[in-house]
């Protein structure tokens, strides 16, 4: 049991107004924010990523693209005004991205509860163009979670090219990992959780090691455990055909016996559970499963369709 969060500084400083839909629904919106993107000097296997300008450029895109997890930061305010802090505790988030965003961009979070255990969330930018769409909630996620849905509707890799040699059920070795708040977590994520701190778009004293917590301790921000679970992305044997930029196209956090901290000993165990493609991309949905390194406790799980664009790779021709 935790002490009731009336007890507690409020974790969240972010006004939330209510809008009515036209359905006749209450609509929970957040403030406009400006995510800032920390990975423009990530490097993937030797090659810079969609995050920076120039790479992003050439691949059509404005410039270098914020990392769809960091806007999970944003429906924290609304997800605890719903569900209070057991969502830190057994939460799901599942998205699908919809279109990139870009540092400078005003983005405001949107969500409507549809039961007492779930809502829906959009995010959008000031001209209405829509970043993401997805559900969350308490408890286990529906079967029909946007970024499930997305996997049982994806049609299956037929010709691996970027992909080939990897399938289904191949697994990357057990990996133990920590996030301490000064260290650097390596090329994929140059930053630590510090430096994510100072910029992270809702700021909370519950991520700090000062404060009083439900827990009686500091907690990771959700979005920090997307970057646990990827941080090792870089040491998976999976054989991508190398050079190729991908990108994030959907995903799902699920917490399930959580919160996870900082300065805790982590261990991974990642897995292909399929392959699949559009006209642009070939995807790889990799299942994560975090585990307390001590106890063998699973803490969390995280489910990746990580795309890789076509137009990058000597592969293809366009």
């Amino acid at each position: 049991m935790t002490p009731s969060d009336g007890m507690l500084q409020h974790p969240f400083s972010a006004t939330i107004r209510e809008e009515r839909g036209q359905d006749g629904s209450i609509i929970l919106v957040g403030p406009w924010r400006r995510p800032i993107n920390l990975l423009k000097r990530q490097s993937y296997a030797n090659h810079a990523s969609i995050h920076d300008d120039a790479t992003a450029q050439g691949l059509g895109f404005q410039g270098g693209t914020i990392e769809g997890p960091t806007h999970f930061s944003q429906f924290a305010p609304l997800l605890y005004h719903a569900f209070g802090s057991s969502w830190f505790d057994f939460g799901s988030i599942s998205v699908t991205y919809k279109q990139a965003s870009y540092e400078g961009e005003e983005l405001q979070a949107r969500m409507s509860q549809v039961a007492s255990d779930s809502a829906n969330l959009s995010m959008v930018k000031r001209d209405g163009t829509v970043v993401l769409m997805g559900n969350a909630g308490v408890g286990s996620p529906p079967e029909n979670s946007f970024a499930r849905q997305r996997l049982t509707a994806s049609r299956a890799l037929a010709e691996p090219r970027i992909l080939a040699g990897c399938h289904p059920g191949l697994a990357a070795p057990k990996v133990c990992i920590r996030l301490d708040a000064k260290t650097p977590l390596g090329g994929l994520y140059p930053f630590s959780l510090v430096e994510k701190l100072d910029v992270i778009t809702e700021p909370s004293p519950w991520y700090s090691e000062e404060t009083n917590t439900p827990w009686t301790r500091a907690i990771l921000p959700v979005e920090m455990i997307s970057v646990l679970c990827q941080s090792v992305a870089d040491q998976d044997p999976f054989p991508i055909r190398q050079p190729v930029v991908g990108l994030f196209a959907d995903q799902e956090v699920v917490v399930i016996d959580g919160p996870l901290y900082p300065g805790v000993n982590y261990e991974l165990e990642r897995k292909i559970v399929h392959l699949s493609e559009t006209p642009k991309t070939e995807s790889m949905w990799i299942r994560t499963m975090v585990r307390e390194k001590a106890t063998s406790r699973l803490c969390a799980e995280m489910l990746l369709n990580q795309a890789f664009l076509k137009a990058s790779s000597e592969l293809y021709e366009f």
